[in-house]
């Protein structure tokens, strides 16, 4: 796309609703997000999204006129590209129509909806860690664990637009914990925040705090509390094992892993490490890197808009 115009771009997770304005070489010029809520209808939420948007563009001074389209990353599942959405972390949006109410709320300009982490991916991949690489997995671990992959260059859609949901890799079939998807041991069971601090708690951790938080268990963890190092490390070994199992498949270069987990840093990147080359053995495996997301926070909102503004590269539909 050549387009000075800003993007208007989206990034919808179970932890947090966001959305900026990027300009075309991938830089955030503004943004703004509200925690996602809970307890709530399709119609409520879909409200607080449309307020928030309401919000950055206001703040900027910009009208639907004044930006080249809008890209969103939504939690999976979906049917692609239609951008209806069942979020597995959002129980009230189940076969919600979010791309054509993006479209109804910004008329005459492109709106593309494409998995949250595929934006994490497209966006590592554009302008981050997978910069100058041609076989990129980008990993999403928040209230949820989602991936996209970027292989030979280009992202991989798959058959239905969901390819690269590490998430639903089984790590531990027999004794892992039952998935929200209904399966049992699920990479997502084991090392999603909310799943871990249901872990911890049953160990003993602040079992009389209702709204726990991931945070606060590594918060715990970094200053040496035994159930928060232990919580840690069970999503590290989760994880190394599955990306192990990627790097085996997809032949990979780079692994970029975003999302709110990721910034507990050596505390579960260490177990990661060590459980990734305990289990990636063959030569071609050995050389693949794992790094946290270079764009950090805002990796799926770059993303988002290289669906427009990279979309030879990111976009397959349309």
């Amino acid at each position: 796309m050549s387009d000075s115009r800003p993007v208007l771009a989206v990034d919808i997770g179970g932890t947090k609703l966001a959305a900026g304005l990027v300009e075309p070489a991938g830089r955030v010029l503004t943004w703004s997000q509200v925690p996602t809520p809970v307890g709530i209808d399709a119609e409520q939420l879909w409200r607080t999204l449309d307020v928030l948007l309401t919000d950055v563009m206001d703040g900027a001074a910009v009208s639907v006129d004044g930006l080249a389209g809008c890209g969103c990353g939504c939690g999976g599942p979906m049917e692609w590209p239609a951008g209806v959405v069942s979020p597995l972390n959002i129980p009230a949006w189940r076969a919600f129509p979010l791309r054509s109410r993006l479209v109804q709320r910004l008329p005459g300009i492109p709106v593309r909806v494409h998995n949250d982490a595929i934006c994490l991916v497209a966006g590592e991949h554009w302008r981050g860690a997978g910069r100058g690489r041609d076989n990129v997995l980008g990993m999403v671990v928040s209230t949820g664990v989602g991936g996209g992959l970027v292989l030979d260059g280009r992202l991989i859609a798959g058959a239905t637009g969901n390819a690269g949901h590490i998430g639903h890799v089984v790590v531990d079939p027999d004794t892992g914990p039952v998935c929200a998807c209904g399966g049992r041991g699920c990479l997502e069971a084991i090392a999603r925040g909310p799943g871990l601090v249901a872990w911890a708690q049953a160990e003993g951790w602040r079992p009389d705090h209702k709204d726990a938080t991931a945070k606060e268990l590594a918060d715990d963890g970094a200053l040496g509390h035994p159930v928060g190092i232990a919580a840690m490390r069970r999503a590290g070994r989760a994880l190394g094992i599955a990306i192990a199992s990627a790097a085996a498949l997809c032949d990979l270069e780079v692994v970029s892993v975003g999302g709110g987990l990721s910034q507990a840093g050596t505390l579960l990147f260490d177990p990661l490490e060590e459980a990734l080359r305990a289990h990636a053995r063959l030569p071609f495996t050995k050389g693949v890197t794992v790094v946290p997301a270079a764009l950090g926070q805002s990796a799926g909102l770059v993303g988002a808009a290289a669906l427009l503004f990279a979309a030879d590269r990111y976009w397959t539909a349309d």
